[in-house]
């Protein structure tokens, strides 16, 4: 009898296991920060203002059956060079604010979270602004360390809701790019709720 339980408890721990490594998602690797690209000559004060997110994709990022709404991010430009960053969007109904800071880096059009002892887990977020023509798009590229997992993620904003078929390419191109998939990249739903307002 004994064999018997010890079979099957070990076949009970083999199916645990398994559905644990299911549960955990298998990220794609981050690409070094180092071979995303930056904007060259980046301007600090062009690039400020409120920018919606039409495009997305990243390691951690899945298409899903529903529909993914659209939101916006500002950028204000402070006196150190810093940018408070506020990302509005609509949950259950209601406008939610985002708050942060990005802090410059060593190099212009790169940037830290600021204040990241107060973020549990996080032990690092850089943010990489890889192009711009400051009118019309940005794609920014973003990476984070969090509990010793690597998750990346690279953002296509426009000043308008439109996303024109370039854009569009433009943007699959450079997530690919990256090592993502078509499963990685989604494009929001514009709407008019929360993000519209200043």
């Amino acid at each position: 009898m004994f064999p018997g339980l010890l079979c099957l408890g070990l076949t009970l721990l083999g199916a645990l296991q398994a559905q644990a490594q299911r549960s955990t998602p298998d990220l794609l690797p981050a690409p070094p920060l180092l071979r995303v690209p930056l904007q060259p000559d980046f301007q600090d004060d062009q690039f400020q203002g409120k920018w919606y997110v039409l495009g997305l994709g990243g390691n951690a990022v899945k298409r899903e059956r529903g529909q993914f709404t659209m939101y916006t991010t500002t950028y204000d430009l402070l006196e150190d060079q810093s940018y408070n960053v506020t990302s509005t969007l609509l949950r259950d109904g209601r406008c939610v604010h985002w708050i942060r800071t990005f802090v410059p880096s060593f190099r212009p059009g790169q940037f830290n979270l600021g204040n990241i002892k107060s973020y549990p887990g996080l032990q690092s977020y850089a943010v990489r602004v890889a192009a711009t023509d400051y009118t019309r798009y940005a794609i920014v590229f973003f990476k984070k360390t969090f509990n010793n997992e690597e998750y990346f993620k690279t953002t296509l904003y426009g000043r308008s809701k439109e996303l024109t078929p370039a854009l569009k390419e433009n943007f699959v191109r450079f997530a690919k790019s990256l090592g993502l998939t078509d499963d990685h990249i989604l494009f929001p739903v514009p709407i008019d709720q929360c993000i519209d307002e200043d």
